[in-house]
């Protein structure tokens, strides 16, 4: 069910929408994959109370206007395969960083790169974005290979940056600017 005043965005597979409760179970089988919080920065999901937890967290983020997730679902099945927002979102600075994951299941279809199209493309038009950052681990090929063909450039490593497991990680700090003349045309897929 979509809340009044949250975001729906359309490309041509997929939903990007609110996250409610309703989606506890699917968020609970894609946050306890092992592959998918590799590289995440949180401790995997060992109950569906976690998920609950979570969705309750992107919908203060939201109300407290310092992140917007949304989940992302195909428009054919309306299975939920992931999620996609921005976080860190200082509205004075007209900057976010994005984060996004998707369900192993569907990895190498493309839903991740035109899901983040839509919502760099939200984030300029509706956010008054500038800048989009994201910071990725070294090893996460994947996912720097996405943000490198969506045009964010490294800027640099930020040491121990992330603690996860027990350990901590260098992250890669990547950005994209609302300064190049093709961002300005960005149409989802």
């Amino acid at each position: 069910m979509q809340a009044t005043g949250f975001p729906l965005l359309e490309t041509n597979r997929l939903y990007l929408r609110e996250i409610t409760q309703e989606d506890k179970d699917r968020l609970f089988e894609i946050f306890s994959k092992e592959e998918v919080i590799t590289f995440y920065g949180m401790e995997i999901m060992s109950q569906p109370a976690d998920a609950e937890k979570l969705i309750s967290k992107f919908k203060e983020g939201y109300a407290s206007g310092t992140s917007i997730r949304w989940g992302i679902t195909t428009r054919e099945t309306g299975v939920l395969i992931g999620t996609i927002g921005f976080h860190n979102w200082s509205k004075i600075h007209c900057r976010a960083e994005a984060g996004y994951e998707i369900h192993p299941d569907y990895w190498r279809r493309g839903y991740a790169s035109e899901s983040l199209k839509a919502a760099i493309q939200y984030g300029y038009s509706s956010l008054n974005l500038h800048r989009i950052g994201a910071t990725v681990r070294p090893e996460n090929l994947a996912s720097l290979m996405l943000l490198k063909n969506m045009g964010f450039e490294e800027e640099g490593i930020l040491k121990d940056y992330q603690y996860s497991g027990g350990n901590f990680y260098d992250l890669m700090m990547l950005s994209i600017r609302n300064e190049r003349e093709e961002i300005y045309h960005l149409t989802a897929l």
